[in-house]
């Protein structure tokens, strides 16, 4: 239940410093007592259950690697997948994201940039992310940035797909938690080396990657202390290119209604039909597109043709740097207790330029006299394929973003034994994230004689040419027009305090009791700025250095414009200070550089309460062991929202208290020596995003002349979205190293946050109207998912000679998904529901690895797949089905690493093989499809990538 707060809270700053001393008072009053030092370095996180602690086996290689994450499975009570470094600095990816790719019920997506940038468990992206199992989050976001973890510093990755009551309550995808090393990982002294060089084929740049590791540790006395630091640096040079064909709108045909121009484009609402309103933008299914299909235009039936409003170019340059540091602190005055404090720091920092060619097509102008003849049809549809269009207006925009990430985590762990039964363990972090950006775009336009398209030749990559391509390199030909100056910051910290207790009864079947307790005060902040002006001068007049031409666009893949000039965004960022002066001359009330201020959106203060209490028992059926554990989590938020209208000034206070009781039951049987059987209850929530809440509106004005424009904003009243999970497995684990595996699952989720849209005036918009088809989140839809996965791990030991050490890994995910999304009419009113798709669900997905491991030789050649999927929905302007779907990604990868001699190895590593394309569409239900609505596509930079590391421990 959700209840207004009424009451004073104690301030968050002080509420923080009485936390900071009790989390020191205890953490120094635990060790007077005497406590506890445990060895398994290899512990999934702080909490977690004896059965899913496995002892550090001091072997490397791939075969060893999934051995152990077999390991990991084998023991744990919940369903859990393990990634395991094979070495020290030896995890064969390039950040977490990649890593995961390969684990059964995992997807990865967002390819672009040289890297997997996006991970969703079983379809679902709502993943709480961990860092040795403390909750760890970037800026106001509710997760971490899984991509921005360098792969060269995780010692270990597990994905929980279930959740025990004492596991951190929300994510109902499941968790990730990434380990990192300690000092008493290891026996004695360590260090590790590596450096790769990777190459971006698009980009044709090598980029480097580097990562280094110093640990060890001593014995002073009675006591033990170690130290670990360890650091990478990796920075990545890129080029993404697209083509994208635009949105669908409403033409009439060569023979219009009267009063109207042959394919004149039909507007919502026309002043030729008076207080009519001709079509509805944004429905889900978009415009009928049957061939002869009409609308009603004074009373009449009046046929109309479907076709894009667009086509653009994107040309897109990145340089990305992440540096990473993690230190690791342990000492150990006795054999009964253990402290450990860590540091990790995580850097993300990324300047893109946009090089972007956008025209529109559907000027009605200029058609000749025989209109009929400049386009065509797809067969048994009204959707125009091809087209020609005379006088089209279009643009350039070169836009330059810089944008960063700082991310620090303090954390203080102390471990005790007290008597021979309890173990307790506490843990104090502090956690601070802020991202900031910073957006300067300039466009160009002008007005060609004509352009020709065909929005799908038949590789579904748009394909277009104007009267003359030549002048698009001409910089006489462009006008300097409109300049967009943003910037944003958003902000996010936490302090949190656990304790937990394992108790060791022993009472008959019940084995183990445990406890703990968790607080956690979390802050999240947004702010920004934005202003826009125009100029009106012809390119060539200003600084050549402002000037950009690309060249090489699209490597010949379709036939479109190879090269354009435009502003250069690099330009931008160093003269911003005399590009806010220049707009200024002409726009009076533009900012200059020294007028500039970040306008807070929204604060937000959450303190969350937990408590939980669990049982593990074990008892004999039929001469086998028997396992259970049963669960109860309460937890309590509070929450205080402080939300500034941008337009008007205006502030709003709010607060809202929700109390959530969570079950979870688990039973394990091994119904023979190499087979378990598990099954797995439970219940989860996923809070909603910061952002979310903030009821103060975004607006974009009416860009492509539909009427209006479109907005976003949030919803304080949204609740938490609460899942109820079920999961069945069966293991089979028939010779070492080797795994036949399955998981049957159900989720049935309450409480989905889907948008609703109705149309608004908004006075003083500073837009160009002030009319908004305006999206905000609700609670309006229920859903269930379900599915089944397969997965095996299998290394022959009967293979002959050289094909002895060859072993194959491979899972497979099949999954349905359903909701229900409410339908609405123009004023937002709900006027009936339709059942369609979760976002980011693949109804298939697989991946194939092939290994070898002998000698001095590992190898992998691993095969990715997943079926197309719901990736987002299109702005509600448009008539063409509203779901934005991804066409079935792939990735062929080739790993090999050769031993040189002790310690030191080579590696070679190729990412996307075959060259792929990322494609989309628009669809819903049996609407639209990658044929006759193409949406964008997409180069798949492959990369190749050569490497040296040294390493002893």
């Amino acid at each position: 239940m959700s209840i207004q707060s009424t009451t004073p809270r104690v301030h968050s700053a002080a509420r923080r410093a009485l936390l900071l001393s009790a989390a020191t008072t205890a953490l120094i009053l635990g060790g007077a007592t005497g406590a506890h030092a445990q060895a398994a370095a290899d512990a999934p996180v702080a909490t977690q259950a004896d059965d899913n602690q496995v002892e550090e086996i001091v072997v490397r290689g791939i075969r060893a690697s999934l051995e152990k994450g077999l390991a990991v499975k084998r023991q744990a009570s919940q369903v859990v997948e393990s990634v395991v470094a094979e070495d020290i600095g030896k995890l064969p990816d390039n950040n977490v994201v990649e890593a995961l790719q390969r684990v059964s019920g995992v997807q990865v997506t967002n390819r672009s940039g040289g890297e997997a940038a996006a991970i969703s468990i079983r379809g679902m992206p709502d993943i709480t992310t961990t860092w040795n199992g403390r909750n760890v989050f970037t800026a106001s976001g509710r997760q971490f940035a899984l991509q921005d973890i360098p792969a060269n510093l995780v010692k270990r990755i597990d994905v929980y797909k279930t959740r025990a009551a004492e596991q951190i309550e929300t994510g109902i995808a499941g968790q990730v938690d990434v380990q990192t090393r300690r000092p008493f990982d290891f026996t004695g002294p360590a260090f590790s080396l590596a450096a790769r060089g990777i190459w971006h084929e698009q980009a044709d740049k090598i980029n480097p990657n580097l990562s280094g590791l110093v640990s060890n540790r001593w014995q002073i006395g009675t006591a033990e202390v170690g130290a670990l630091l360890s650091v990478s640096y990796a920075r990545t040079k890129f080029r993404d290119q697209s083509v994208t064909a635009g949105a669908l709108v409403p033409f009439m045909t060569a023979t219009p209604a009267a009063g109207w121009t042959p394919l004149e484009r039909i507007q919502p609402t026309d002043a030729r039909a008076p207080g009519q309103q001709l079509w509805t933008p944004g429905s889900n299914s978009g415009l009928p597109s049957a061939a002869g299909s009409t609308m009603t235009i004074n009373g009449v039936a009046t046929p109309y043709l479907l076709s894009r409003d667009a086509v653009f170019a994107s040309d897109f340059y990145g340089d990305r740097k992440r540096p990473a540091v993690n230190l690791a602190l342990q000492l150990a005055p006795n054999d009964r207790s253990e402290y450990t404090f860590e540091f990790f720091y995580d850097g993300y920092r990324n300047t893109t330029f946009n090089s972007l060619l956008f025209s529109f097509v559907d000027w009605w102008g200029d058609l000749g006299p025989n209109p009929a003849s400049t386009y065509s049809l797809y067969p048994g549809t009204n959707i125009i394929k091809s087209r020609t269009a005379g006088s089209v207006y279009g643009f350039n925009s070169g836009d330059l973003t810089s944008a960063k990430t700082d991310s620090y985590v303090y954390a203080l762990n102390g471990k005790w034994d007290i008597g021979d039964r309890l173990q307790v363990t506490g843990d104090f972090s502090y956690q601070n994230s802020e991202y900031s950006s910073q957006f300067l775009a300039m466009r160009t336009d002008r007005v060609a004689r004509s352009i020709s398209v065909d929005f799908n030749p038949g590789n579904g990559v748009t394909a277009f040419k104007f009267d003359n391509n030549a002048l698009l390199t001409d910089p006489a030909q462009w006008n300097v027009a409109q300049f967009y100056d943003n910037a944003n910051r958003n902000k996010g910290d936490a302090i949190t305090l656990s304790f937990d207790g394992v108790y060791n009864a022993d009472w008959g079947p019940l084995k183990t009791l445990k406890f703990g307790y968790r607080f956690d005060d979390r802050s999240a902040s947004e702010a920004q700025r934005n202003q826009d002006g125009f100029l009106g001068r012809p390119l060539s007049t200003l600084d050549k250095g402002l000037q950009f031409t690309n060249k090489d666009f699209f490597d010949g893949r379709s036939d479109v414009p190879t090269s354009w000039v435009l502003a250069n965004g690099y330009y931008l960022r160093d003269h911003a200070t005399d590009i806010r002066a220049l707009y200024k001359t002409v726009n009076p009330n533009f900012k200059t550089t020294d007028q500039l201020q970040l306008f807070t959106n929204f604060n937000i203060d959450e303190a969350t309460t937990a408590a939980y209490a669990q049982a593990d028992l074990e008892h004999e059926l039929f001469g086998r062991p028997l396992k259970a554990q049963a669960g109860l989590r309460y937890v309590s938020v509070d929450t205080d929202m402080a939300f500034n209208d941008q337009l008007t000034g205006a502030r709003k206070l709010t607060s809202a208290k929700v109390d959530d009781l969570l079950p979870s039951f688990t039973v394990r049987y091994d119904i023979a020596n190499d087979v378990t059987l598990r099954f797995n209850y439970g219940k989860t929530l996923r809070r909603p995003n910061f952002t979310d809440l903030n009821p103060n509106f975004t607006l974009t004005g009416d860009l492509t002349n539909v009427g209006y424009g479109s907005g976003n904003g949030g919803n304080p009243d949204l609740k938490a979205t609460r899942a109820t999970n079920y999961d069945l497995t069966a293991e089979w684990y028939f010779a070492p190293a080797s795994a036949l595996y399955a998981t049957a699952f159900r989720r049935e989720i309450d409480g989905l946050v889907v948008p609703l849209r109705r149309l608004q005036t908004i006075a003083n918009s500073g837009q160009n109207t002030n009319s908004f088809v305006i999206s905000q989140p609700v609670n309006a839809s229920d859903g269930v998912l379900k599915g089944l996965e397969v997965g095996l791990i299998y290394f022959p030991d009967y293979l002959p000679g050289v094909l002895k050490g060859l072993g194959v890994q491979g899972s497979l995910t099949k999954l349905k998904s359903s909701q229900n999304v409410p339908l609405t009419n123009a004023a937002g009113e709900i006027i009936g529901e339709q059942e369609t798709s979760f976002f980011g669900v693949s109804d298939l997905s697989y991946n194939v690895t092939l290994a070898y491991e002998r000698g001095p030789i590992g190898a992998r050649l691993s095969y990715v797949w997943r079926d197309n999927f719901l990736n987002n929905n299109e702005a509600a302007l448009f008539a063409n089905p509203i779901g934005i779907w991804r066409k079935p990604e792939k990735s062929l990868d080739f790993q090999l690493s050769y031993q040189i001699r002790d310690k030191v190895s080579l590696t070679f590593d190729a990412v996307n093989l075959t060259d792929e394309l990322s494609q989309s569409y628009y669809a819903f239900g049996d609407a639209g499809g990658p044929k006759t609505d193409n949406f964008g596509s997409t180069i798949l930079s492959r990369t190749f990538a050569v490497g040296l590391r040294y390493s002893f421990n």
